[in-house]
């Protein structure tokens, strides 16, 4: 059962950077699921498209794993020889538990849980790679070399599944997103002191771009189709296919 996110609900003197450590681990359930809008739905359509793109005698790569949300629906839902799942996270705290949960969920083909960091890691032989609110964690300038990298690993007919916050150009739809996201997570029990002492934590780390500047960074780097197939808020998945 998952504990519930209390980690901004008391005044903190100085707000540190978000990262990503063992008391967020704890509370990561239930943060993710009152604070992004649409996340159950992106979890398991992403076990809809594995099932389509998975093929047989290649890996899936479930890159800023977290718990292994994205690495369970996967396992549930694919069913072809010879592949292999293959879950990354830099944080050591999501890495424990992500292979625990993976372990007692049981897996019908190998499964590999690693701490590292997806910048230095080699992608090989993919068939789908899951980004699932990892790239907006990346630095701006790095993230093109990293989809490129992805994109030379994958197989043809391979996919990647990219889910990330949004901004927006224009100032106003920017700033009416923004607001009912808030008010989403006052809907789901945050305080306005959880909202507004999350944010400052957050802003310096995660960096959201808009959806055309993931489209264009996508189809640069060599996709052919590039599908926004999910949005609520400013909450957004792409489904990219070599």
């Amino acid at each position: 059962m998952s504990t519930q996110d209390q980690i901004y609900s008391t005044p903190k003197e100085r707000i540190s950077d978000f990262v990503f450590d063992d008391n967020v681990a704890q509370v990561f359930e239930d943060m993710i699921s009152r604070s992004a809008p649409g996340y159950s739905t992106i979890v398991s359509h992403i076990g809809v498209m594995a099932r389509h793109y998975v093929q047989p005698d290649t890996r899936i790569y479930d890159l800023g794993c977290s718990l292994g949300a994205c690495s369970l629906v996967v396992n549930q839902m694919v069913d072809v020889e010879g592949c292999e799942l293959i879950a990354v996270d830099n944080s050591e705290a999501m890495v424990a538990r992500c292979s625990d949960n993976l372990e007692k969920a049981g897996h019908r083909f190998p499964v590999k849980v690693q701490q590292a960091d997806i910048l230095d890691l080699k992608i090989e032989n993919a068939s789908l790679v899951v980004l699932n609110f990892t790239l907006q964690f990346i630095e701006k300038d790095l993230r093109e070399s990293l989809l490129k990298k992805i994109y030379d690993g994958l197989v043809p007919g391979g996919a990647l599944v990219l889910s990330e916050k949004l901004a927006f150009s224009q100032s106003g739809e920017n700033d009416l997103m923004i607001t009912l996201h808030h008010d989403f997570k006052r809907a789901n029990g945050y305080s306005d002191l959880e909202i507004a002492q999350k944010r400052a934590a957050i802003e310096n780390v995660l960096v959201p771009e808009s959806n055309g500047e993931h489209i264009c960074r996508l189809e640069k780097v060599g996709f052919s189709h590039v599908y926004s197939w999910f949005r609520c808020l400013n909450f957004a998945s792409f489904l990219a296919v070599k």
